[in-house]
């Protein structure tokens, strides 16, 4: 019993490492102009307690994100297609450009996808079907 519970723990912090790089790498893509992200998403405190990200109660995985309205400005990265407990992305009335990496076709539990007034510019992909 005592080997599972660490096993677990272990699982879990490795998990939430995960999460917490790709929201690193997605931090790094991108610009604001407060500065809000680079202040706040640092790796001295917890994933779940940083702007815009919540996490579920039993695995402590980054279940949403909502970054709306913070006038961020960049292309959305691959990397968030690794956030596999995603329920709900929210990045509409920012600045973000280009095309949706076909990665976040990998998000088997998103169920919310906010993305409108930005710049992207290209029609919906076929891939984004995929999701439930």
């Amino acid at each position: 019993l005592y080997s599972y519970h660490v096993a677990c723990l272990a699982m879990t912090v490795r998990n939430l490492n995960s999460d917490q790089f790709a929201l690193l790498e997605f931090k790094d893509r991108i610009a604001g102009p407060q500065n809000v992200l680079p202040n706040n998403w640092t790796v001295s405190t917890s994933v779940c307690n940083w702007i815009g990200v919540s996490c579920g109660i039993l695995h402590k995985r980054v279940t949403a994100l909502n970054l709306t309205s913070m006038n961020l400005r960049g292309t959305i990265p691959p990397h968030l297609g690794n956030l596999s407990f995603l329920l709900s992305l929210d990045l509409s009335s920012n600045h973000f450009y280009g095309h949706l990496p076909k990665e976040l076709g990998q998000l088997h539990r998103l169920r919310i996808l906010q993305l409108c007034y930005n710049r992207l510019n290209q029609e919906i992909p076929s891939w984004l079907g995929n999701l439930q």
